[in-house]
Order: C-alpha cells, then structure tokens, then sequence
C-alpha cells in the first residue's frame, strides 16, 4: 500500500496573526476547573483591544491545525499527539482575517494586498488547499499539508486584489475575493465548484482553480455545505453553484446564509429565518417532519424577535437576534 505525501515546510512563517472577532487567551492559557462544569479558559475582557493571535485545537492527524510537531515531533523523546484539546497558539507572518475549517483541513485569508494572501494546512487528497509540489517530482502534490502553506490565487491584479472570505466543505473551497469574484477549488463530483462535472476527473494533484462566474450581481458571502455551495449577492439574491435559490426566499431580501453538511439557512433583511436540505436532527421541524426539504421555507420562531444571524451545525441551528440574545 503507498504511503500518503505529506507536506512538511522547511521553514516555519512566525509572528502573530488575527482572525476577526475572536477573543485571545489570557496568560494563564490553563484551564480553571469547576465542580459543576467541566474546563473552563479564561479569555480577556471586552474592553482589551484585540492582539491578533489565532488559537487551534481539535484533532491533528490530518494536520489542519497547522502545527508541524503535534504530528511530527521535533524531538525523539516526544511522541505525536492525536488530539490537542486546549487552545494552541498559531504562528503565521500575516493577520488572518478570515479561516474556515473544512473536513480535516483548514484555509486561512489575510486582505493584504501581498501576493500571497492564502494558506492551507491538513488534508489535500482532493487538491482542496490547490496544488502543492513535492519535493521529489514537480508533477505530484502532497496528500497532506502539515503548516500553513501558501496557495496560488490565479488573480488578475494580485497586488490590487484582497480575500474577503473563505469557506470549506466536505472537500471543496471556496475563496471570495473583493474585486475578481469567486474562486473555487477542490472536489467537484457534484457541481459544488460551479464548474461542468467531468466524469472520472482525478483531483489529486489538480491544478484547477475555477473562477466562477454568471451571478446576477457582485457576490458578498459564500458559504460550503459538505457537497454544495451557497452565494449570496449585494441585491440579497442567494444562489446555489449558481443557479438562483426559489422556494419561499423568491424575491425576499437576504443579509446572511450559512450551511453545514447538507442544512441551509438563510435570514433576511426583515430578520426573518429560512431553511432548506436535511432535517434528520429535526433542524426544520417547525414546518416538516420530513427528513429532507428541496426548497427554502420560512421558519416560524416564536419568542426570538429580529433575527440578525443564524449558524448550522451538524445536527443542530443556532440564531442571534438584534438584541445579542441566541436561541438553540
């Protein structure tokens, strides 16, 4: 059996980096226990300006969370470590501004205006993080990638251009950019990268960045599900890889979608709540007992007042209303 390629950089990228709206440990990163709960970290206060850093823990075999030496130990006497389950600090030279977390891997944006502004760490079977050479031939791509690693946009105006946002599915990417529209990368047995399905494509080692186009107006959020893709435009339109979603969010103005595995939300400008795909844990049960939904539906929530955001889980919703209060 072959072994898998795995990505290991010779050189680490150092500093601090940012993701937006994340708070940073305290110096004490040690966990305060307390008797009816279980670990709890202490994060600095509302009021500390925020110092750029990004923390990672979770599983680390597939190398997603970009620290080389959890997987590879840089000292015999250390063994690998298959789960971190405390926050670890990152260590990259940009402030990230966006990072997404796909099926073991990760991407990672910054909005400088530097040629490189994307990195991917951890599984690349199917060239989600693009194209990565391997040391021994130039023809073959790494199967995982241990450290952030810088992924090649094919931009017109590199040096013009910024990454809004990226997102991660199942084994797809995809990249919102501020001035050269939507990139997808990875695979696309499904259509997920808005590209024509080719049958029998081989990903790995694909160099294949699609720019997507055909969207009604400028795109302003993206978000994968684990098979599928949803764009959300500057008119409030969403679409899907990108034919225009219909059901009851025809002609209703939409400010924010989010979908994971195969659940979609959206919540419109009225701070009204929609949903559509799989309800096996119940997610769409105020308007089905069925456990798949093909068209969007307007879901009915009692109590919560204007919703201004909305997240999917894997088996489970979560909303925030205008007044910071989030329901389950």
């Amino acid at each position: 059996m072959a072994l898998p390629c795995v990505r290991l950089c010779s050189r680490h990228v150092t500093r601090g980096l940012q993701v937006c709206g994340y708070s940073t440990l305290s110096k004490s990163s040690s966990p305060r226990e307390r008797s009816d709960s279980g670990p709890v970290f202490q994060y600095v206060g509302q009021n500390k300006k925020p110092s750029h850093k990004v923390f990672v823990w979770g599983f680390t075999f597939t190398g997603a969370l970009g620290i080389p030496s959890l997987v590879v130990p840089d000292s015999g006497r250390k063994k690998p470590r298959k789960y971190q389950l405390t926050p670890y600090r990152l260590e990259t030279a940009e402030k990230i501004s966006s990072a997404a977390c796909g099926y073991g891997f990760t991407l990672i944006a910054s909005q400088t205006k530097d040629v490189i502004k994307l990195w991917g760490m951890g599984l690349n079977k199917d060239s989600q993080l693009g194209f990565h050479r391997t040391q021994d031939s130039r023809h073959k791509s790494y199967d995982f990638v241990l450290e952030p690693s810088p992924v090649a946009l094919p931009l017109k105006k590199p040096l013009q251009t910024r990454v809004l946002q990226v997102s991660s599915g199942r084994s797809h990417s995809l990249i919102l950019t501020d001035q050269e529209g939507v990139f997808s990368m990875g695979n696309n047995a499904y259509g997920q990268c808005g590209r024509p399905i080719v049958e029998d494509e081989v990903y790995s080692g694909s160099h294949t960045i699609h720019r997507m186009k055909g969207f009604s107006s400028r795109v302003t959020q993206v978000a994968c599900g684990q098979d599928h893709s949803l764009f959300l435009t500057e008119t409030g339109t969403v679409s899907c890889s990108p034919v225009e979603v219909g059901g009851d969010l025809a002609g209703v103005e939409v400010q924010q979608i989010s979908s994971y595995g195969d659940c979609s939300l959206a919540v419109s400008k009225d701070g009204d709540l929609y949903g559509w795909g799989n309800s096996e844990y119940r997610q769409l049960a105020s308007v089905t007992e069925a456990t798949q939904m093909n068209s969007p539906r307007r879901l009915p929530l009692k109590g919560c007042g204007k919703l201004v955001q909305a997240a999917c889980g894997g088996t489970q919703v979560a909303v925030l209303n205008a007044h910071n209060d989030q329901s389950l």
